[in-house]
C-alpha cells in the first residue's frame, strides 16, 4: 500500500515539474509563403514591436546604420527556396538561409546566409558562409508599422519574380526574387504529351501546352496542334475555342480566329459564361 502511495506521490510530482505556465510571446512567430513560377518561397521570422522605440538612425536608436542586424527577434529569419534561384541578380541554390542584415539612411545591405546554426548570435557571423550579399535601397513609409513585417508580393505577370518586403517602423526594404521555371515546364511538355504503348494523353495536357506554347512564343504552328488534339475530347470547350483563336492570330490567320472565337463565343452563351462571352466579344473586334 505505501509502495503504491509513493508512485502516486511521484508520478503527480513529475506532473507539476513539467507543467509551465504559457504566456503570449513579445516577439510572436510569424511565417510568409508564395510560390514564384514553379518555386516555393517562404520566410519563417520572429516579430519585435516598436513599442515607442526609435528603431533604425543614426544614433540613440536600436539598430544604427551600418550595424548588423539579425533581421527579426529572437533565432532570427529564416528563408527557404524549393529551387535554383537568384537574389538581386546573384545565383543562389536551393535551401534555407538566415537573412541578415545592415541598416542604412537609404540604402541597405541584406545577405544571405548558409549557417543555420548561427541563429540570431551576430557575434559569430563569417562572411564565408555568405551564400549571397548585395545592397538595396531602402522605402520611405508613410503609415508606420508597429509590429516587423515581412512580405512576398509584386509576382511579376510572367510568375518569374517576385518581391521580399521587409518593414518596420517606417522604413521598407525591398529585394527581388527571379526563379527560371522553362526548363523545368519544358521537360513536363515533352513527358505528358507523349502516348504511351496502351495508354492516351490527358487531353488537358494538350491545352496546357498549346496555351503555354502561346504565352512565351515558342512554336505556334506546334501550340495549334495540341490545341486541336485537346478539342477531340470536347469540341465545344468555350475556354479552349478561345486559346485555339488567339492562336490563329498570333499565326496570322485572321479568318480562321473569327470563325473559332465566334464559335466560342456560341458556345459561351449556351454556358451562360459572361467572362469568356466579353472576351470573345473584344477577340473578336481585334480581328476586324
Amino acid at each position: 500500500m505505501k509502495k503504491s502511495l509513493l508512485i502516486v506521490v511521484l508520478a503527480v510530482m513529475c506532473l507539476v515539474a513539467e507543467a509551465q505556465v504559457q504566456t503570449p510571446s513579445a516577439s510572436p512567430a510569424g511565417s510568409v509563403s508564395s510560390t514564384i513560377g514553379l518555386t516555393d518561397v517562404k520566410i519563417d521570422y520572429f516579430r519585435p514591436r516598436l513599442k515607442g522605440r526609435k528603431i533604425f538612425g543614426a544614433k540613440d536608436v536600436m539598430y544604427p546604420h551600418g550595424t548588423i542586424w539579425r533581421t527579426g527577434a529572437n533565432s532570427g529569419t529564416k528563408i527557404s527556396f524549393s529551387d535554383d534561384v537568384k537574389v538581386e541578380g546573384i545565383a543562389v541554390p536551393k535551401g534555407e538561409y538566415l537573412i541578415f542584415t545592415w541598416p542604412g539612411a537609404t540604402e541597405w545591405t541584406v545577405s544571405l546566409y548558409k549557417d543555420l546554426k548561427l541563429g540570431g548570435n551576430t557575434n559569430a557571423y563569417d562572411k564565408t558562409q555568405e551564400a549571397a550579399n548585395f545592397k538595396v535601397k531602402s522605402e520611405k513609409l508613410a503609415k508606420k508599422v508597429e509590429t516587423f513585417t515581412i512580405s512576398i508580393d509584386d509576382i511579376a505577370a510572367d510568375n518569374k519574380s517576385g518581391v521580399v518586403r521587409l518593414m518596420w517602423e517606417n522604413t521598407a526594404v525591398p529585394f527581388t526574387i527571379s526563379a527560371e521555371y522553362d526548363a523545368k515546364v519544358m521537360a513536363s511538355i515533352e513527358a505528358n504529351t507523349k502516348a504511351d504503348a496502351g495508354t492516351k494523353v490527358n487531353p488537358n495536357n494538350y491545352f496546357q501546352a498549346a496555351v503555354y506554347y502561346l504565352e512565351n512564343g515558342k512554336d505556334l504552328k506546334k501550340a495549334l496542334e495540341w490545341v486541336n488534339l485537346a478539342l477531340e475530347s470536347n469540341p465545344t470547350a468555350f475556354w479552349m475555342l478561345h486559346q485555339k483563336a488567339k492562336i490563329q492570330k498570333a499565326l496570322g490567320d485572321k479568318k480562321g480566329a473569327s470563325e473559332t472565337a465566334t464559335a466560342s463565343l456560341n458556345a459561351a452563351k449556351e454556358a451562360k459564361n459572361k467572362d469568356y462571352q466579353t472576351m470573345n466579344e473584344d477577340l473578336i473586334k481585334s480581328l476586324k
